[in-house]
C-alpha cells in the first residue's frame, strides 16, 4: 500500500514511542544536528606532512636536529582506516548486507526472517540470484540502496579490489553507550599521520557518536573538531610572515631565527635540566616554524576541494554535489587528511539514522547517500593507490512487520516500524590496490565463514552465541581491531597489545579473522 510522504534527507525524525532528545547523541540520532566531523591528536601541527609527498627540505646543516624536535613522523606505516558511525540504529543486515545462518551469507534465513530485515518475500535473496550482488566480493542484496551509493561513486576496477565482512551482533537501540568506537584500539594497533593519531566526528571523547571502550582510551589522542574543508585548511597557521615574504623566503628567516637562537643559548653555562629543556624548546621552536612553512606555506596541499581528484569535472563529486551537501563536504575532508596520510584513522559521524518513521522511503534515500559516502572514500584510495579499512556500524537496528511502502523510493520494500536490536550487524570493506583481498580458508565453505563472522537464527535474529562479539560490544571492537592488525600479519600481537582481551586463544581468534594480509 502506498504510505505517507517520507522525511526530507536533512529532516529531523520524531517518533511518538521516543522522549524528546535532549543530548547531545540523541540530537545527531535524530537528526536534529549534523555529526561533526573531527580530528584528533596530540598537537593541532601534527596534522598536516604527507609522507608522500611533503618531505620538508630543511636546510642541510639542521636536518640533524629534525628528530630532536620531532619532525620526521612516522605517517604511512598502517593502513588508513575510516569508520561510519551511522547514529540512531540504522538498518544493516538483509536489506542492505545479506546475513545467513552457519553456513555464511548465503545459507538463507527463513522467509520471515527476511521480512522482519525489511525485504518481502518476492525480494528474500532465496528466491533468485539476482538478487545477490558480490561486485564487492561480500555479498550484498542487490536493490541495497548502500550498495547503490557505493557503485555510483567508485570505478569498476576500485569495486573488483574490494572485499568485506559482517559481523552480526546486537547492539542497544538508540544510545551512545554502546562502546562501539574502535579509534583508541586502532592507534594502539599501530594507526598514525605522521604528525597526528586520529580524526573523529564530535568533541566527544570517542570522537563519536558512540563511545569507545573505556580500556582503550588514551586521553593524548582526543578529538579536535573539523566539519569543513576550512576547518582542515585552517588547523595549520604558518604566520603573517607568509603573506609578506615569500614561502622561501619565510623558510629562511625562520632557520635564521634558529640559528641565532643555538648560537646564544650555547654559550649560556649550565648544568641545569629545566634550563636545557628550555632552550630545545626555544631552537625547536624555530626549527618547526620553518618547517611548517616550508610544507605548509599554501593551505590549499589541505583542502578537499581544491583536489581535482575530489572535486570538479573529474572528482569523486560534482561541484554541486560537494556545496550542497554537508555530508559529502565532511567525508571529504575526513577522507583526505587520513588517505593522504595526515591522520592515521578517522570516524564520520551521520545523523538521522533512527528512521523507523512509518515508511521506508525515509530509510532508503538516508542509506543512499551513506553508501556514496563510504564509495567516495574507497574511490579516494584508489585514485591514491592506498590500501583502506572501512568499518560500518549503528548503534541497534529496526525490523518491519510486513507493511510495504510502494512509493518510488520506497521500492517496494518493508515499512520499518521499530527498533530492534536483535536484526543488528556492522560490516568492513577492504580495499587493496594490488588486488581483491583474500579470505582466509582454502575452501568456499570455509571462506565463506571467514566472510560472516557469526550468525543470525533462521527468524532473523541474532545468534548470540554465535560469536564473542554477537552479545558483547565491547568484543565487536576488539574483532575489528583484530581483523585490522590481521591485514597487516600482526595478530600474533593482539594479545600482547591487550592483554585483557575477550576473544579467546589463538585458535578462536583466527576464526573471527576474515582476510589474509594484504601489506
Amino acid at each position: 500500500m502506498s504510505k505517507k510522504k517520507h522525511f526530507d534527507l536533512d529532516q529531523p525524525l520524531r517518533h511518538p514511542d521516543h522522549r524528546r532528545p535532549t543530548t547531545r547523541r540523541e540530537f545527531i540520532a535524530q537528526g536534529f544536528r549534523a555529526g561533526f566531523a573531527t580530528v584528533l591528536g596530540g598537537s593541532v601541527f601534527s596534522l598536516f606532512a604527507n609522507p608522500r609527498q611533503a618531505q620538508a627540505a630543511l636546510s642541510d646543516d639542521l636536518q640533524d636536529m629534525r628528530n630532536v624536535c620531532g619532525l620526521n613522523g612516522n605517517g604511512e606505516s598502517k593502513i588508513p582506516f575510516i569508520c561510519f558511525d551511522l547514529a540512531g540504529g540504522a538498518n544493516i543486515a538483509g536489506s542492505n548486507v545479506l546475513v545467513g545462518k552457519q553456513g555464511g551469507q548465503l545459507d538463507f534465513l527463513s522467509t520471515a526472517g527476511y521480512v522482519k530485515q525489511g525485504l518481502p518475500g518476492d525480494m528474500a535473496p532465496s528466491v533468485s540470484n539476482t538478487l545477490i550482488n558480490t561486485d564487492l566480493g561480500l555479498a550484498f542484496h542487490s536493490d541495497s540502496a548502500m550498495l547503490r551509493g557505493i557503485l555510483d561513486k567508485i570505478a569498476a576496477g576500485t569495486a573488483a579490489a574490494t572485499n568485506g565482512a559482517v559481523i552480526p551482533a546486537r547492539s542497544e537501540n538508540d544510545t551512545g553507550n554502546n562502546p562501539h568506537n574502535p579509534m583508541y584500539g586502532i592507534n594502539k594497533a599501530g594507526a598514525n599521520g605522521e604528525l597526528l593519531a586520529l580524526i573523529g566526528s564530535s568533541s566527544s571523547e570517542s570522537g563519536g557518536n558512540s563511545q569507545a571502550p573505556a580500556s582503550m582510551i588514551d586521553p593524548q589522542v582526543r578529538p579536535t573538531k573539523v566539519d569543513r574543508p576550512s576547518d582542515a585548511t585552517g588547523l595549520v597557521d604558518v604566520g603573517d610572515l607568509v603573506g609578506l615574504l615569500s614561502q622561501e623566503d619565510t623558510v629562511a628567516v625562520m632557520e635564521s631565527m634558529y640559528r641565532i637562537s643555538d648560537s646564544k643559548l650555547k654559550r649560556v653555562n649550565t648544568q641545569v635540566t629545566a634550563d636545557a629543556t628550555i632552550k630545545e624548546m626555544v631552537r625547536c621552536g624555530y626549527l618547526k616554524s620553518a618547517d611548517m612553512a616550508d610544507r605548509f606555506g599554501n593551505p590549499n596541499i589541505l583542502n578537499p576541494e581544491a583536489d581535482p581528484d575530489i572535486v570538479g569535472p573529474a572528482g569523486i563529486f560534482t561541484s554541486a554535489e560537494f556545496n550542497n551537501d554537508r555530508e559529502f563536504r565532511k567525508t571529504a575532508s575526513v577522507m583526505k587528511l587520513v588517505i593522504d596520510g595526515y591522520a592515521g584513522a578517522g570516524t564520520i559521524t551521520m545523523g538521522g539514522y533512527d528512521y523507523h518513521t512509518g515508511d521506508r522511503a525515509t530509510g532508503e534515500i538516508r542509506d543512499l547517500r551513506a553508501g556514496r559516502c563510504i564509495g567516495a572514500c574507497l574511490e579516494y584510495a584508489a585514485r591514491k593507490s592506498k590500501p583502506l579499512m572501512i568499518y560500518i556500524f549503528s548503534d541497534g537496528s529496526v525490523s518491519s512487520n510486513g507493511m510495504i511502502d510502494d512509493s518510488p523510493d520506497g521500492r517496494g520494500k518493508g515499512v520499518w516500524t521499530g527498533d530492534n536490536q536483535q536484526t543488528a550487524a556492522s560490516f568492513f570493506l577492504v580495499y587493496n590496490p594490488t588486488g581483491r583481498p583474500q579470505l582466509l580458508g582454502g575452501s568456499a565453505d570455509e571462506q565463506a565463514i571467514h566472510q560472516q563472522l557469526g550468525y543470525m537464527r533462521a527468524s532473523g535474529d541474532v545468534e548470540t552465541a554465535s560469536s564473542p562479539a554477537a552479545n558483547n560490544v565491547n568484543l565487536l571492537v576488539e574483532t575489528v581491531v583484530l581483523n585490522y592488525m590481521a591485514l597487516h600479519g600482526e595478530q600474533g600481537n593482539f594479545a600482547s597489545l591487550f592483554p585483557s582481551h575477550g576473544l579467546g586463544n589463538a585458535t578462536l581468534m583466527d576464526a573471527m579473522t576474515a582476510f589474509e594480509p594484504i601489506v
